[in-house]
């Protein structure tokens, strides 16, 4: 599993005007092929009276399934276009949709790669990036006196407090980036004076949002 990767929010769309034609553009997380590939017929059918749908997907852990589609444009002006935006944002487990309704006037094959590149980069800033981070999850138990000032020292720390339980003994659930789970033990351990049980979790990715430069 990597460590860290970035992806888009689940879904989102921005519809863009140049020269008169009309382009929409659609993002949507997928993580499997068939998930990018039923999108994408969602998409066609929903605009089957548009003149292209054009698509890109990146799909996998090291993007080993990467798709473009020109969907009748000529070729290499869409698709790969496209294509491209996601490898330059670092994107992964991304489709793209950009449907086009044509205006009237003709773009050239320069208008139409610029075109199509910046309504995939308007929807994908309009839907929103990610970074999904792997992070261990710890369970920390202690006596209700200690709660104050543990899930104040940890909200203030580079930890993620998830959620806190009111069980007999309260209980923190607090994410922790995979290869720092001794480091957070023994950060506990000497904040609660030896006073807290803890139990190491699952690991599992855990989102942040990433502000647009």
């Amino acid at each position: 599993m990597l460590e860290n990767y970035y992806t888009v929010k689940p879904e989102g769309s921005e519809e863009v005007t140049i020269q008169k034609s009309r382009f929409i553009g659609y993002v949507k997380r997928c993580e499997t092929e068939e998930e990018a590939q039923t999108f994408i017929q969602e998409i066609k059918k929903k605009h089957h009276d548009a003149n292209h749908n054009c698509s890109a997907y990146m799909i996998g852990e090291h993007d080993l399934i990467q798709k473009a589609n020109d969907d009748g444009e000529p070729s290499g002006t869409a698709g790969v276009p496209m294509l491209e935006v996601l490898k330059r944002k670092g994107l992964k487990d991304t489709a793209v949709v950009v449907t086009r309704y044509f205006g009237g006037i003709k773009l050239g094959a320069g208008g139409l790669i610029r075109a199509y590149s910046s309504t995939t980069s308007a929807a994908i800033e309009t839907t929103g990036i990610v970074k999904r981070q792997l992070m261990k999850e710890m369970k920390v138990k202690m006596e209700y006196h200690l709660l104050g000032k543990v899930e104040n020292e940890v909200r203030n720390s580079k930890y993620t407090l998830e959620t806190v339980n009111y069980l007999e003994n309260v209980e923190l659930i607090v994410y922790v980036e995979s290869g720092l789970e001794e480091e957070f033990e023994s950060w506990v351990t000497d904040l609660t004076s030896n006073q807290a049980a803890i139990t190491r979790g699952d690991y599992s990715y855990v989102e942040f949002d990433v502000t647009p430069e």
